[in-house]
C-alpha cells in the first residue's frame, strides 16, 4: 500500500472558460477566447465555449458531485471578464455573487477552494485598446484586478494561484498562434511573458502588502513543464535536455526565484529578451509561497544533429525552437494518449528532483496532472481503464519523489470532468466525469470511484501488472 503524508491536498482541476458557458450571460463582457472560438478555423471541431459544460448554470450539481467524491480541495479559475467586464473599472455584481456562492458552497462541502486568477482568457476590451499581455502597462491593470478578488473572496479563499502556464499564453498565443490572441511571432512570446511577471510581481506585492497579514493565505504561480531526457551520454546531448528545460520551465520560475532569466535564454535570446529593472527584480524575486506544477509528458532531448530538422511543433517543443537548438523525439514503445502525448512516469520523478534542486527544496503543489483517451459511455458508465492506469503509475512515481525527498503537498487531477480542450474543442476528454454536451448530463467515469478511493484511503495499492508502470528510456544510452 502506497500511503501519501498527512494532510496531503487531494483535488481537481478546471478552469473558467472551458466550462462554465454563459458566454453572455450575468453581465459578463466578451474574452479574447470568445472572439478565437467564433473566428472560422481555429478550433479543430468548429465548437466554442459559449455554453461548454454549462457549469454557469449547474455549480451546485457539480459541487455536489466533488462532495461524494470526497475531495479535500478544487481548483478553478475566475473569469476576469465576468468579475470586470471590460477588464477595468466598474466591478459586475452578478460575477461576485456568482462566485462568492460557488466559494461558499464549496466550503460549507468541506472542499478548500484553490484560485487562480488568470487560465488564458483576458478581456477583449484589453486586447483591443492596450494590444493585451504585449502591453507593459497590462500589468497593474491585472494587479488592479487581482485587488478587487482579494477583496471579495479572499477571506475565504487561502489559496491563490496567479496566472496558469503563462508559457501557453507566450508561446502558443504569441508564438505559433493557434490559441488566443492568435498571433505569430519570435519576440512577441519574450515581452508577453515579461509583462506576465511582472504583472505577477505586482498581484503578490499588493496581496503580501493589504491582504495577507489579515487573510492569512497563499500565493503563487503555476508553470507547466515536460521532462526533457538526454537521448544519450553525450555530453551535447545533455546540455541540450538541460536546455530545453530553461527554456521551458526556467523561463518563468528562475525569476521568480532567482531574479533573472537562464543564462541559457540571454546568451541566445540576447536583445529579444526584455531586461527587469531593479524594482521588477525586487518584486518578482521571491513572490511564491509555492511552486505549482502542471506536468503531463516526456520526451527525449538531444543537440540538433546536421541536416535534422528541428522540432516545431507547439505541443512538443517547450519554447521557440530556433532558439533553443534541441532535437526531441520519442521512445517508440512508449504508448500516448488521445493529445499524442507519450505516457512517462518516471519523468515527473525527475522533473520533480530538478524543480527541488535548482530551486532550493521549495514546497511544490502538481496542479494539473491528467489524460485524455476516447471516453465513451456503456451502461450508465465509462469503464476508463487506461486512465486509470496512467494515474496509478503516476501517482507512484510521485509517491517515490516524496520518499526521495521532494516537499510534495497536493495533487490536483485535470480534470474534474470533460470540457472545452482549447483548439481541440470537445475532441478530447480529460475528465473523471463524462458530460453530454447535447444534454449536459453528467455520467461518472470508473476513474471518479478510483480516485475518491485514494483520497479515502490517503493512498492506493499499486496495481499488478501496469502497462505504463515499466516504462523503458530511463535513461537510454545508446
Amino acid at each position: 500500500m502506497i500511503r501519501f503524508p498527512r494532510q496531503f491536498t487531494w483535488g481537481t482541476a478546471t478552469s473558467s472558460y472551458q466550462i462554465e458557458g454563459a458566454w453572455q450571460e450575468g453581465g459578463k463582457g466578451l474574452s479574447i477566447w470568445d472572439a478565437f472560438t467564433h473566428t472560422p478555423g481555429k478550433i479543430i471541431d468548429g465548437s466554442t465555449g459559449d455554453v461548454s459544460c454549462d457549469h454557469y448554470h449547474r455549480w451546485e450539481e457539480d459541487c455536489d458531485a466533488m462532495a461524494a467524491m470526497g475531495l479535500t480541495a478544487y481548483r478553478f479559475s475566475l473569469a476576469w471578464s465576468r468579475i470586470l467586464p471590460t477588464g477595468r473599472g466598474a466591478v459586475n455584481p452578478e460575477g461576485i455573487r456568482f462566485y462568492s456562492a460557488l466559494i461558499d458552497r464549496l466550503l460549507d462541502r468541506g472542499i478548500e477552494p484553490w484560485v487562480t486568477l488568470y487560465h488564458w482568457d483576458l478581456p477583449l476590451t484589453l486586447q483591443l485598446e492596450m494590444d493585451g499581455w504585449l502591453s507593459p502597462g497590462l500589468a497593474s491593470v491585472f494587479r488592479d484586478y487581482a485587488a478587487v478578488c482579494f477583496e471579495q473572496f479572499g477571506d475565504r479563499v487561502k489559496h491563490w494561484i496567479t496566472f496558469n502556464e503563462p508559457w501557453v499564453v507566450a508561446i502558443l498565443g504569441h508564438g505559433q498562434g493557434i490559441f488566443a490572441p492568435g498571433r505569430v511571432s519570435t519576440d512577441e512570446p519574450y515581452r508577453a511573458a515579461h509583462t506576465i511577471l511582472r504583472a505577477h510581481g505586482q498581484a503578490v506585492r499588493t496581496y503580501r502588502d493589504r491582504f495577507q497579514p489579515r487573510q492569512q493565505g497563499m500565493i503563487g504561480m503555476t508553470n507547466n513543464c515536460d521532462w526533457r531526457e538526454p537521448l544519450t551520454r553525450d555530453r551535447d546531448d545533455a546540455a541540450a535536455a538541460e536546455r530545453a528545460v530553461e527554456f521551458f520551465l526556467g523561463w518563468f520560475a528562475d525569476p521568480l526565484y532567482r531574479g533573472e532569466y537562464p543564462d541559457c535564454m540571454r546568451e541566445r535570446v540576447g536583445g529579444r529578451l526584455p531586461v527587469f529593472t531593479p524594482d521588477d527584480r525586487t518584486m518578482i524575486t521571491g513572490s511564491q509561497d509555492f511552486f505549482g506544477l502542471n506536468h503531463y509528458t516526456t520526451m527525449f532531448a538531444a543537440k540538433t544533429r546536421p541536416g535534422a530538422a528541428v522540432e516545431t511543433t507547439p505541443f512538443g517543443n517547450g519554447g521557440i525552437a530556433e532558439d533553443q537548438d534541441v532535437q526531441l523525439s520519442a521512445h517508440p514503445a512508449w504508448q500516448k494518449t488521445e493529445m499524442g502525448w507519450s505516457i512517462v512516469p518516471w519523468g515527473v520523478r525527475k522533473l520533480l528532483h530538478w524543480i527541488d534542486a535548482r530551486y532550493g527544496h521549495p514546497p511544490v503543489v502538481i496542479t494539473e496532472n491528467g489524460c485524455a483517451f476516447p471516453d465513451v459511455p456503456s451502461g450508465g458508465t465509462v469503464d476508463d481503464q487506461r486512465r486509470i492506469a496512467f494515474l496509478d503509475a503516476y501517482l507512484a512515481e510521485i509517491h517515490r519523489a516524496i520518499d526521495e525527498g521532494v516537499d510534495l503537498r497536493g495533487y490536483f487531477l485535470w480534470s474534474l470532468m470533460d470540457n472545452f480542450e482549447w483548439s481541440s474543442g470537445f475532441t478530447r476528454r480529460f475528465g473523471l466525469w463524462h458530460v453530454d454536451y447535447t444534454t449536459g448530463v453528467r455520467t461518472p467515469k470508473t476513474s471518479a470511484a478510483w480516485f475518491s478511493g485514494v483520497i479515502a484511503e490517503n493512498g492506493f495499492v499499486p496495481m499488478e501488472g501496469n502497462p505504463y508502470g515499466a516504462v523503458p528510456g530511463e535513461p537510454r544510452h545508446d
